[in-house]
């Protein structure tokens, strides 16, 4: 018999490890499936969208910054760029109106505005840059083929302005008809250059035309330079002209009030006036060379000696 005061130790120790492993179990399962919540969270940042796929299908997108999630082992998560991207064209050889060839070099800012449609349509990022260099290339050769060589490179008679919003215009018809969830923000033209063969000659005609521009402003400014001089030279004789009117006209009026003068002097002293007649005379017939003889008695003899009776 038993005693009901003694304890089987074995069979202790057999519950107490039973107990442990059932809380050691709970314990890791609690953990695994923290482990696959934590995992399969993903955080929606601003200027991405957050794609989930259910078996390579897109069930879902995320475009809400914050904390979102995915069922796990049968969901996955892709990330496309919500901002505007730049891509670089790759550079391509067109013909223009004159027949003339040129490479065109030309830069696109565009964004993603339905990633589904982009998705199921050009399946990736690159494939949709691909596509619409594709249609930027076709939109300008047909905008560019029909204008002249000079009117896309010379600065004064440039079509570009207008020619970048045609040509932005035109690919994203061509873009939204293909259901590609993507938009063309601005379609710009970087530069153009010429075939190595064609560039010398085409300098040369340039330095030409810059040659007879340079000649034309010279002779401009010499017709201009001309009429200047002309106008001076004719303002200058009229100045001098009306100046001279002027001189004579007040040497005529002061010769007149000098007369004036001269015969109301003179007519209060008659002798005096004569003799003042006299010696103008002999200023003018009198020189270094002339001899005089005179009595020693004459009036004016008498005035040379000092002698005045």
């Amino acid at each position: 018999m038993t005693d009901p005061n003694v304890i089987d130790i074995k069979e202790k120790k057999q519950v107490d490890w039973r107990k442990y492993s059932k809380a050691g179990i709970f314990f890791l399962l609690i953990l695994l499936l923290f482990i696959m919540l934590i995992t399969n969270l993903f955080i929606v940042r601003e200027g991405e969208y957050k794609v989930v796929r259910q078996f390579g299908e897109v069930v879902r997108i995320d475009s809400t910054p914050g904390l979102s999630y995915k069922i796990p082992f049968v969901q996955s998560v892709e990330t496309l760029p919500k901002y505007q991207m730049v891509y670089d064209v790759e550079k391509e050889e067109i013909n223009t109106k004159d027949k003339k060839r040129m490479i065109i070099d030309n830069y696109a800012v565009w964004k993603i505005e339905d990633p589904k449609k982009m998705i199921s349509n050009a399946r990736s990022v690159v494939n949709a840059e691909t596509k619409m260099g594709e249609f930027i290339f076709s939109v300008i050769r047909a905008e560019l083929g029909q204008l002249d060589y000079d009117e896309i490179i010379n600065d004064e008679k440039s079509s570009r302005g207008s020619l970048n919003d045609r040509v932005t215009e035109r690919v994203n018809e061509l873009l939204d008809n293909a259901n590609y969830g993507i938009v063309v923000t601005d379609v710009r033209m970087k530069r153009t250059d010429l075939p190595t063969e064609n560039e010398e000659s085409v300098y040369t005609r340039m330095i030409s035309e810059r040659e007879s521009t340079a000649q034309q402003y010279l002779s401009m400014g010499d017709a201009e330079k001309n009429r200047m001089i002309a106008k001076t030279d004719k303002e200058v004789t009229e100045l001098l002209a009306k100046a001279k009117a002027d001189a004579e006209g007040i040497k005529a009026e002061g010769e007149g009030q000098a007369a004036r003068i001269y015969n109301d002097a003179f007519s209060r002293d008659k002798e005096f006036y004569d003799l003042y007649r006299t010696l103008e005379s002999y200023k003018k017939t009198i020189d270094g060379e002339t001899v005089i003889v005179i009595p020693s008695d004459s009036p004016y003899a008498k005035i040379l000696s000092g002698y005045l009776e």
